[in-house]
């Protein structure tokens, strides 16, 4: 059943840092697509084999402005590893940037009521963990506000600022099926999660550390 977040102040997602072999390269690639302004990007040279766990997802109109997104990130040099198609939840697709991370577009329309647009409902950074109810507790512990949870299965934090990245919680295998990918992985997640309070990592290695609020490469 789902539960609902208090108005209350509270600890949120600020940010979310990529960590990039090529900056300058990454840098064109999330312009060319549309979401520089969601992500900030780090130089690092960390090693990371397979799948690093999580996902970004995008939450947007209608299917034409999926397709939009979508055709930008492989114009831009992303891979695809699901083509954009309807299914039982709607619409959506799934690309790998050229640093690696896999993004979702997605809508729960599967017919256009307009014109594609640039515009982006939501993003979320969805992780994968190995047990959902227990990741939730801790974040909870951390002082995080649930938004929404089903069981074991997903949990939705409340999101901080407007515009800001929602964080949500998969079962890591659950996650690497949605995306088609093997769900073995090794090495860095190779993103950063920036927080109002003060750094730590859980229990699936994912790092948070201390941020301002502002938007800074």
């Amino acid at each position: 059943m789902a539960t609902t977040a208090s108005t209350a102040a509270h600890t949120s997602l600020a940010s979310v840092t990529l960590e990039v072999a090529d900056l300058e390269a990454a840098r064109r690639f999330y312009r060319a697509f549309g979401v520089d302004t969601h992500v900030r990007l780090r130089a690092s040279e960390a090693h990371s084999t397979g799948f690093r766990g999580f996902t970004l997802a995008l939450t947007v109109s209608g299917p034409a402005t999926v397709d939009s997104f979508f055709g930008a990130a492989v114009d831009a040099g992303a891979t695809v590893l699901k083509p954009a198609a309807k299914s039982l939840w709607g619409y959506s697709g799934v690309l790998q940037a050229p640093d690696g991370t896999i993004w979702k577009i997605a809508t729960s329309a599967k017919k256009d009521t307009g014109p594609a647009t640039r515009e982006i409902d939501q993003v979320v950074l969805l992780i994968g963990v190995e047990d959902v109810k227990a990741t939730k507790q801790f974040y909870v512990g951390q002082g995080l506000v649930v938004a929404k949870s089903f069981g074991g299965k997903y949990t939705e934090f409340a999101p901080g600022q407007s515009g800001s990245v929602t964080l949500a919680l998969y079962k890591r295998r659950a996650l690497a099926k949605d995306l088609g990918v093997p769900v073995e992985g090794t090495g860095s997640h190779r993103i950063v999660l920036g927080g109002t309070a003060d750094a730590f990592t859980d229990s699936d290695g994912f790092a948070w550390e201390a941020t301002d609020q502002s938007y800074a490469e």
